[in-house]
């Protein structure tokens, strides 16, 4: 009896789950450092696009570059809750910010949603007066750098995001995406009106841009939890 209790026990033991908390990988450390050097880019890229992007959206009179900055300024202030919540996560890990970092994402989520009515009227409403804008070659030379900027730190972001397993920073690429996107619509909107020299392409330019802020919206609203869906 006592050689059976003892094979038992021995059998326990060899049979024992591995326990849940795994020790750190020493290789994740350069990636989250690479992960917070992309954020500081982003930020710094954001507050320059939207800076010249609003005025010369004001100077010229073009809603489509006004949303274009207000835009930015929202991606800076998701970019900053971003470098909070990796933070967060090196201290306490992913779950300890998850509700906080859902709220935020819900805020910028309604702050997109608004700015896509805004720039839905104001395109309506110039449509309809017949009033269009002057080209702006600043906004012009802003959204188009922003277009391999935005592909460079969204490749680099999803990049980094599989290896860290970290769904708020890939969520970050994905707005990363619809901005390139965004300053795509901008670039060949003002292009356009350059080369045509018609008053209504500002209007129809910002209508489309509006598709690409609700989609954003939606993302945000929706969550990083459904990032993967």
């Amino acid at each position: 009896m006592q050689i059976e209790k003892i094979d038992d026990t021995c059998a326990q033991e060899c049979c024992a789950p591995p326990p849940l908390i795994l020790p750190p990988r020493t290789d994740r450390l350069p990636f989250i450092r690479e992960a917070f050097r992309l954020e500081w880019l982003t930020i710094g890229w954001m507050t320059v696009e939207a800076v010249v992007a609003i005025a010369a959206g004001v100077t010229a009179g073009s809603l489509v570059l006004i949303a274009f900055g207000l835009d930015s300024v929202i991606e800076l202030a998701s970019a900053g809750v971003l470098m909070w919540r990796l933070t967060v996560e090196l201290r306490h890990g992913q779950k300890f910010s998850e509700r906080a970092e859902h709220t935020a994402s819900r805020i910028g989520g309604a702050l997109l949603f608004v700015l896509a009515a805004y720039v839905t009227a104001a395109a309506v409403s110039q449509l309809w007066n017949g009033t269009g804008e002057e080209f702006s070659g600043p906004g012009f030379i802003v959204a188009l750098v922003a277009i391999p900027a935005m592909r460079y730190l969204a490749q680099r972001k999803i990049a980094i995001a599989e290896k860290i397993g970290s769904r708020a920073l890939r969520a970050d690429a994905m707005e990363a995406v619809t901005c390139g996107w965004l300053s795509f619509v901008v670039v060949v909107s003002l292009a356009a009106q350059w080369l045509l020299g018609a008053w209504w392409i500002d209007g129809v330019g910002s209508l489309a841009i509006v598709w690409l802020l609700v989609k954003e919206g939606h993302e945000a609203w929706r969550g990083e939890c459904c990032a993967d869906c």
